[in-house]
């Protein structure tokens, strides 16, 4: 299972003694499981894994990509987009910064290094009933809240239990399967999971971020707020501005700062964000100093736009580092909802008018692949004909499937890189044909004989100079398309209701992927405003694949599932696939020192680098 993601929200107003204390009490399923398990011999662990395997020795000292002398101080800064009107991440309403999750501690934490593994963070260890429906954590008697007030068993139970019923779809639907939580005593906590439950469930529950129970009782949890909520992380939020920039502030006595998993990280006195709705306007601000590091994501100012003074004086460096992850997916993804989509035949055509290789050479200098896949660079992708094991996972929706998903997996059109590539914009046209369209006076028609119209939806004009000449291409065809940006609020909820034609999307794919992907692409979450399958994919083939997916015993068994999977999205064609690198583009000021080597799965700047007083006068290095 991947580390889990920190995302949550409330919704209920927990307001008074009496709403703490249920609360905090103990559910009877909870009470009836920990009573069954106490009988059982229960086997202990001091971490979790997916599959059981932990890279690390139980008594390691330090994960291996920080460095123990560390220095402290500093400011850390980076760039992020958008905006931000709350300071609750965890809930659908309002717009947060994600970065908020970072003042709360979880059971356990992640490694930078393994994808699928946890260990303790607030919990010392952790013990699994036989049957693995129960899990027993024992927390650390030193776990203490930002004001001082201890971390308890309590505050566990009345976390989990605000997220499963008052959180953010997601949330609430990853934590579906947990059965009941409970507190034993200030130092233990009981978690019962559905039997059947999958196999991230229980890595999934340790890495959520807790809350003060006591803090909650007299505020709502499912309303945006602009007041700092009360963390027990390494830091908390110190000055922001909405719309302007974001920090937080190392609590200098912190309680977990000497334990394994934080032991040469937490090294900035400060680390801030600085928000930008335009990547141009974004790296003026980093050329001026206004901010010190950064990860690229746009080729054009990656391969041409590193040509200022301080660049040129080596006052700032850039590098690439090697990207161990599955890229982010990313592509122009269809409303499948909006009946003029409903055809796969005419979502090929559009895919046919989108040029990748022309768009590469000419906009984004050769430095990215196109995307065919939707776990690239790793090896869950579908490749060649299914093998064996592929083939008697797809056999039983043989009848709902296209034939040719028995023999290579669907590739996404590659063009000739002239930009207007004859030979598959006659295709699009031989595929809008066989779908019933029709040319009149140069418009073409659906077969109901409305006009074929497209609005690609976004709030940034970033890839503006991308979807031009896709909509070019689309508009030879007769295809009414255009380009709308919105401001990210409207766009935001815009995506929550559904109401777009196409937009681009990106997704992280886990590493070893399981729970969340019925909250991605499962047909239940299709018939969900605000869930994260906004393209409405609903096959049950698809969600079929996604329930093996979550109950297998071993990676070996995921493979075969995730590439049928794989073969079985990709030959919906629900999307335009775009482009990915597998590669990191970062580039800071000279002003930090850092580890021997970054973590396999992250460039740790922000978490391992540290602040190097000495390279900053160096080179003149003054803060704006």
């Amino acid at each position: 299972m991947t580390q889990p993601e920190k995302h949550i929200s409330r919704r209920a107003v927990l307001a008074g003694g009496a709403a703490l204390a249920a609360a905090a009490a103990a559910p009877a399923g909870a009470k009836e499981a920990g009573a069954a398990a106490a009988t059982q011999e229960w086997t202990q662990a001091y971490g979790l894994s997916v599959f059981g395997d932990l890279a690390l020795p139980a008594d390691f000292k330090i994960f291996p990509y920080a460095r123990a002398d560390a220095p402290k101080g500093g400011t850390f800064s980076q760039d992020t987009e958008g905006a931000f009107n709350s300071l609750n991440p965890f809930i659908l309403k309002g717009d947060a910064p994600g970065q908020v999750a970072m003042i709360f501690d979880t059971l356990m934490t992640g490694s930078l290094d393994e994808p699928d593994a946890l260990y303790p963070l607030v919990a010392e260890t952790v013990a699994l009933s036989p049957d693995k429906n129960t899990m027993r954590f024992t927390l650390r008697k030193q776990a203490r809240f930002h004001d001082g007030s201890p971390l308890t068993a309590r505050d566990v139970v009345f976390s989990l239990q605000v997220l499963k019923d008052k959180a953010s779809p997601a949330i609430r639907r990853l934590l579906a399967d947990m059965e009941s939580a409970s507190a034993p005593d200030d130092l233990t906590v009981l978690v019962a999971m559905k039997a059947g439950h999958s196999r991230q469930l229980p890595l999934f529950i340790a890495g959520q971020p807790i809350f003060s129970a006591k803090y909650y009782a007299a505020r709502a949890f499912d309303e945006t707020t602009m007041e700092p909520p009360l963390g027990s992380g390494a830091y908390k939020i110190g000055k922001f501005e909405p719309g302007r920039f974001i920090a937080f502030d190392r609590v200098a006595d912190y309680w977990g700062k000497d334990l394994p998993v934080n032991v040469g990280q937490n090294n900035f006195d400060v680390i801030r964000y600085e928000y930008f709705n335009d990547r141009t306007v974004a790296f003026e601000g980093f050329k001026a100093g206004f901010y010190t590091a950064r990860e690229d994501r746009t080729s054009f100012i990656w391969a041409k736009e590193y040509n200022f003074p301080a660049f040129m004086q080596k006052r700032v460096v850039k590098e690439t580092l090697p990207d161990a992850r599955i890229p982010q997916t990313q592509g122009w993804f269809f409303n499948l909802r909006r009946p003029q989509f409903s055809d796969p035949r005419i979502r090929e055509a559009i895919s046919c008018c989108f040029d990748f290789g022309w768009t590469n050479a000419n906009i984004m200098y050769g430095l990215y692949k196109h995307t065919q896949s939707f776990f690239e660079n790793s090896d869950l992708k579908a490749q060649g004909a299914p093998d064996a094991a592929e083939s008697a996972l797809l056999e039983p929706f043989r009848a709902q499937l296209p034939a040719e998903i028995f023999g290579p997996a669907y590739l996404a059109p590659e063009s000739d890189g002239s930009g207007q590539d004859r030979v598959l914009l006659k295709r699009a046209l031989e595929l809008f044909t066989a779908a019933g369209c029709k040319r009149d006076n140069g418009a073409l028609l659906l077969p109901s004989g409305a006009p074929l119209t497209i609005e690609f939806l976004d709030h940034s004009s970033a890839l503006e100079r991308h979807t031009q000449p896709f909509i070019k291409n689309l508009k030879l065809l007769g295809v009414d398309a255009r380009m709308r940006i919105v401001d990210t609020a409207q766009y935001s909820q815009r995506m929550r209701d559904f109401d777009f034609d196409m937009s681009v999307m990106a997704m992280l794919m886990a590493y070893s992927p399981g729970e969340e992907l019925a909250a991605q692409f499962g047909s239940q979450a299709a018939a969900q405003k605000g869930s994260a399958n906004r393209a409405g994919i609903a096959h049950p083939a698809i969600d079929a694949l996604i329930a093996k997916a979550q109950l297998v015993n071993s990676r070996a068994e995921l493979i075969p599932i995730i590439r049928a999977l794989d073969r079985t999205l990709r030959i919906g064609r629900y999307w335009v696939p775009q482009w990915f690198k597998p590669e990191r583009w970062l580039a800071h000021w000279d002003v930090y020192g850092r580890p021997e080597r970054a973590p396999r799965f992250d460039p740790g700047m922000a978490s391992t680098w540290w602040w190097d007083e000495a390279r900053a006068k160096a080179i003149d290095y003054k803060a704006k």
